[in-house]
């Protein structure tokens, strides 16, 4: 039978894995092994936090056959990334995309280079948007926001890998399997981006913390009206002697704004909860039986010990 040639979908897919295959690694860090893609030319990558765990150090490997010894430069449990540096001549950078274009429905690619699987390559389309995934650093939990989530099947040691594109831009970061059938991706996007480069330059990443436990919630019809804002967030905790405590936040009050930027979810809030937030004032306005009432809390740095 004469060779039939390639589908539109088959040409996009293979031309996705000949792109990115040569710059996904495949990393062994202590007892952890995964993948990891090469962002610059001088040598840096970017994986999961959970493929390097506690070691500083470790091996990767490119499809060429070529391999080098890497350090750690910074890894943040609590969005599931790490940079990675490697010692030696590495492949040229895949180029980073933005989440934030994505559709259900859009054809994405998963890019891994897992122990025994060299190369692996599945592809499949965005089965879900926004989705959330906790993280936990000691006692700190917090939620991935904007997580992607793919029919593109994730092989063991996929995690760390590329998922991308018909372009082969790189718009997540592939990090668990979320059950048979389906993987997530921590996005690429702004927030991505500002975490990478905390990383690059400090080796971690400074959090704002405010000690605000909150649950979404709808506004009452009159106050949609006049706010325009169809949900906010009620708080459901206060830690005591923290920086929302000392505000005057209460149980019950409904957060409509902070930063005077509205929120109606636990990502709007948490997106201003970085490193500029530290102690500085933060106007936030709640509701209040029924009375919208103004306060000024001022974050503080984010520790391993605290919860948001």
């Amino acid at each position: 039978m004469p060779d039939q040639p390639l589908d539109a979908y088959s040409r996009v897919v293979s031309s996705v894995a000949a792109e990115l295959q040569p710059k996904v690694a495949r990393i062994k860090a202590g007892r952890g092994s995964g993948s990891a893609v090469v962002f610059t030319h001088d040598g840096f990558l970017l994986t999961n936090a959970h493929v390097v765990g506690s070691a500083r150090s470790g091996t990767a490997a490119f499809q060429d056959g070529t391999s080098s010894t890497f350090d750690l430069v910074g890894a943040d449990p609590l969005s599931d990334l790490a940079v990675i540096r490697a010692d030696g001549p590495v492949p040229e950078p895949a180029l980073l995309g933005d989440s934030d274009g994505l559709v259900v429905g859009q054809l994405v690619v998963a890019v891994g280079n897992p122990l025994g699987l060299t190369g692996s390559v599945t592809a499949g389309v965005v089965s879900a948007l926004g989705r959330s995934l906790p993280a936990q650093d000691g006692f700190a939990v917090r939620l991935i926001e904007d997580v992607i989530q793919t029919d593109a099947a994730l092989n063991p040691g996929n995690s760390g890998g590329a998922l991308a594109d018909a372009s082969a831009r790189v718009v997540g970061i592939n990090t668990a399997v979320a059950g048979v059938g389906l993987g997530l991706a921590v996005p690429v996007n702004a927030t991505t981006r500002s975490i990478i480069a905390a990383l690059m330059r400090d080796g971690r990443v400074r959090r704002a913390y405010l000690g605000l436990v909150t649950s979404p919630a709808p506004l009452p019809e009159p106050v949609r009206r006049r706010t325009g804002q169809a949900a906010a967030l009620r708080v459901v905790q206060v830690v005591a002697g923290s920086p929302a405590a000392r505000a005057g936040l209460r149980e019950g009050d409904l957060v409509l704004t902070a930063g005077r930027s509205p929120v109606g979810n636990a990502q709007s809030l948490q997106r201003l909860m970085f490193a500029d937030a530290i102690g500085r004032p933060l106007p936030i306005t709640v509701l209040r039986n029924g009375a919208l009432v103004d306060v000024i809390a001022e974050p503080v740095e984010l520790g391993p010990s605290m919860t948001r």
